[in-house]
């Protein structure tokens, strides 16, 4: 029966992790993995995330089934977290928050509910945008309509192709926005253009569907959340996906979830039966341990301190990093300015160079990104930084 099956292409970024372990010189960057990594090259387990992983160790009782929507208080904590303790939208009881495996997961589901609402809706997509979301959600059934999210220079959003495919769609239609971070631009949304989206979805009857999975990395946990608080504010209903990856570094415990909101308390329990019965038929039960531990710790006013004070300074870092490359790729002999990189924000931007410039640094420098040229500012350190600008003003001519 398999004989039967065609080969499928390797995604370009697990292909590009495989090159790269296989590379046997002790010179060589990552810059493609999307993952946060220290001055050292590691993905650390952040203190406050051990801290309440012990405590749950030590009180944990049961392995059993926590229900479809995973545990409450994950979810209680998490539309804290998304929209603020006080949001009159959490007391008006207009939200649920379904747990799912990590932010794809999320997505998923929010597809899946998306569709069965209704089947007619469209999805407007910004491209470029995460590799996965088209595949994601396009196998969820929805119909796409792609719209280009950069200008020319890839250092600006293009807000009139945006506007215009905004005022285009028809009511019911979704558009699916980042809600921090752009991956893979680095491009965010200014709070100008937030409020434009947000009134061009009021007149259009259209329903963001946004997808979190930086809260924190861009300028600040209040900050790279105001939009879903100006979201909760002006529209009646909307999707968020989240994720917990990223923000308390819980990459392989594929933690996070779906938030719905709706015009009441009664359409909300009725969108979120429906996606419960959508994860029935997918995944059954949604993993519990990364959840269990985000709770345990945002209920803990010691370790949410403390776990704040950590992402602030994963932050910092990556804004660093940011500051750095260009600092050390600016002056190359090809008259490449990188400085709009310092301008954008969260783990990611495009560098811009040539399809040629990129294999040669993989090959003649081990420096590796994939090939739209997104890089991972993380990946930089001060211990890689000197090859880093070396490569790049050996190439840059």
């Amino acid at each position: 029966m398999f004989d039967t099956l065609s080969a499928t292409p390797l995604d370009p970024i697990l292909s590009l992790m495989a090159e790269f372990r296989a590379d046997r010189r002790e010179r060589k960057i990552d810059l493609g993995v999307g993952v946060y990594q220290d001055d050292s090259g590691a993905t650390p387990v952040m203190a406050a995330v051990r801290s309440a992983e012990a405590q749950l160790y030590a009180t944990e009782q049961s392995k059993t089934y926590q229900g479809i929507a995973g545990n409450p208080a994950f979810g209680e904590v998490m539309l804290a977290q998304l929209f603020g303790a006080d949001n009159p939208l959490l007391a008006s009881d207009r939200a649920r928050f379904i747990s799912t495996p990590g932010g794809s997961g999320a997505l998923r589901l929010g597809g899946e509910l998306l569709r069965r609402a209704n089947p007619q809706a469209q999805l407007l997509v910004g491209t470029p945008t995460w590799p996965n979301h088209i595949p994601l959600l396009g196998s969820a059934g929805l119909p796409m309509v792609e719209y280009n999210y950069l200008n020319s220079a890839r250092s600006a959003v293009d807000m009139d192709a945006l506007q215009a495919a905004l005022q285009a769609a028809k009511p019911g239609d979704v558009v699916l926005l980042h809600g921090c971070c752009h991956n893979p631009s680095g491009v965010d949304l200014s709070a100008a253009q937030w409020l434009q989206i947000v009134e061009l979805c009021e007149r259009g009857g259209l329903i963001p569907f946004v997808d979190v999975a930086y809260l924190g990395l861009g300028e600040g946990l209040a900050a790279d959340g105001a939009p879903l608080r100006l979201l909760a504010e002006r529209l009646p209903e909307f999707i968020v996906a989240s994720s917990c990856s990223k923000n308390f570094g819980l990459y392989r415990e594929r933690t996070g979830g779906l938030a719905i909101v709706a015009q009441s308390a009664s359409a909300v329990e009725r969108a979120a039966n429906q996606a419960m019965a959508q994860a029935r038929q997918i995944w059954s039960m949604p993993p519990a341990h990364g959840a269990d531990i985000v709770a345990t710790l945002l209920a803990d006013r010691a370790l949410a301190a403390q776990w704040r004070d950590e992402l602030e300074a994963v932050r910092q870092r990556i804004v660093a990093m940011r500051q750095l490359l260009v600092e050390r790729a600016n002056g190359n002999r090809a008259g490449i300015d990188f400085s709009a990189i310092i301008e954008q924000r969260g783990m990611f931007s495009f560098l811009g160079i040539s399809p040629a410039q990129v294999v040669a640094l993989r090959e003649q420098h081990g420096v590796y990104m994939i090939d739209s040229t997104r890089v991972n500012l993380a990946g930089i350190n001060s211990h890689n930084i000197d090859h880093l600008s070396e490569a790049l003003y050996a190439v840059l001519v």
